[in-house]
């Protein structure tokens, strides 16, 4: 019986190959596109795992009471932590955070100091978006000049953004291109809190609908079933090609032993 099955193994492997024969450059792409859509078909489930773990932090931070800025500096992990505050808005220096877009239209986020009377704190508040369609003229707003009560949420951005220039205009209001706090402390010359304050919609607030992340949880999962769906489509397509080679070869061998 063993010298029958280590025949007969053979000759199965060779029928096997002798049907399936997708050729070296088909092989070779498979080889080195399939890891790559499957990889990417994990990573966005990674990915949105991540995004569904941020939105379940940031309402269970919105149910827990505000906090001062003082007690937000001794946060470990500061992010989506909701922010009370009353003092006013130093209305001579504004940061204009380009680029931000709203609905198709581009704008900018104004982003200005607030000192917090009673912790006595300075603080750098995002008022929201504002529409900047023609770039020949400065954006308009105004500043509260009287004394205020704000609700805010702490932004704690993910990682370090990619940028191109870091560098900075100068005069006041200042285009800026990202939100590096401790580059605008410097620019201000003073020092505050290290986390920018997203201001709640109300009366001092411009636009002020902020995504929690730019992407959900069941966009991350679409993009990871379309990927490994791409990658089920190559594997399918190179088993159909090597049958397909197989049999076109083994026509021509008839074809030729008939001659």
């Amino acid at each position: 019986m063993g010298v029958e099955y280590s025949q007969s193994y053979p000759q199965t492997t060779g029928a096997f190959m002798s049907g399936f024969k997708p050729g070296l450059l088909p092989t070779l792409v498979v080889l080195a596109l399939l890891p790559v859509l499957v990889w990417l078909g994990f990573w966005q489930l990674e990915r949105g795992e991540q995004k569904r773990d941020m939105l379940e932090r940031q309402e269970a931070r919105a149910e827990l009471g505000p906090l001062s800025p003082a007690e937000l500096e001794e946060l470990t992990d500061p992010a989506y932590s909701r922010v009370y505050l009353q003092g006013r808005f130093d209305a001579e220096h504004s940061f204009l955070l380009d680029s931000r877009t709203r609905d198709g239209q581009v704008g900018v986020e104004l982003l200005q100091p607030f000192q917090d009377r009673p912790s006595g704190r300075w603080v750098i508040v995002n008022r929201g978006w504002i529409p900047w369609p023609d770039r020949r003229i400065a954006p308009q707003f105004d500043t509260p000049e009287q004394e205020l009560k704000l609700a805010a949420w702490t932004y704690v951005p993910s990682g370090k953004p990619f940028v191109l220039d870091r560098g900075m205009a100068e005069g006041w209001p200042r285009l800026i291109n990202h939100v590096d706090m401790q580059q605008l402390w410097q620019a201000l010359g003073r020092e505050g809190v290290a986390y920018e304050l997203r201001l709640e919609p109300g009366p001092a607030a411009y636009r002020a609908d902020w995504p929690v992340t730019s992407m959900s949880p069941a966009q991350h999962r679409g993009y990871a079933a379309q990927w490994f769906a791409l990658a089920a489509a190559l594997l399918a397509l190179f088993i159909y090609l090597g049958v397909h080679q197989a049999r076109e070869s083994r026509h021509g061998e008839h074809e030729s032993d008939r001659r």
